[in-house]
């Protein structure tokens, strides 16, 4: 939700989290008590880069659409076939 800036007549400035459908025009101070006008103000922006949107993004999603599940949890894997064709995986010991 976008934050608003509000200045009263006292020139106390104070800031409210706000929907953009419900932006009040006017808000009681919280120092004097006087009524204070919404004011322009400068935007928020974030320093994150892309990545750490998308990161956000996923996580808000993920609270109301889960991912799908090819499984219930605790079943087991299907075996694979057991070969790599990965020349660094002969290398490694086998059990």
């Amino acid at each position: 939700m976008p934050t608003y800036t509000y200045r009263c007549d006292s020139s106390h400035r104070f800031d409210e989290v706000h929907t953009m459908s419900s932006i009040p025009d006017a808000s009681t101070c919280p120092e004097c008590g006087g009524e204070a006008l919404r004011r322009p103000g400068a935007p928020h922006l974030s320093a994150a880069g892309s990545s750490a949107y998308g990161l956000i993004d996923a996580s808000a999603r993920s609270a109301h659409e889960p991912g799908v599940v090819s499984s219930l949890p605790g079943t087991p894997r299907r075996a694979g076939s057991g070969v790599t064709r990965n020349p660094l995986h002969a290398k490694l010991p086998r059990h």
